[in-house]
């Protein structure tokens, strides 16, 4: 669970951006966006090769 204490007197946009920045790096929301809507199993195998080949492109 991503925590961001508020300091008295500070901005909730800079609150904001600092839970942003560590849901971002924890991968909660990728993995959120992941699990949003159903994909059958032969379209993530499809998925997850091609992000190997795009992988394997960039080495």
């Amino acid at each position: 669970m991503t925590i961001v204490k508020v300091r008295p007197g500070e901005p909730i946009d800079k609150a904001l951006r600092t839970l942003k920045k560590r849901l971002d790096k924890e991968g909660i929301m990728k993995a959120v966006k992941a699990h949003r809507f159903y994909s059958k199993p032969s379209i993530k195998k499809r998925a997850k090769s091609k992000a190997a080949l795009k992988y394997k492109r960039t080495r």
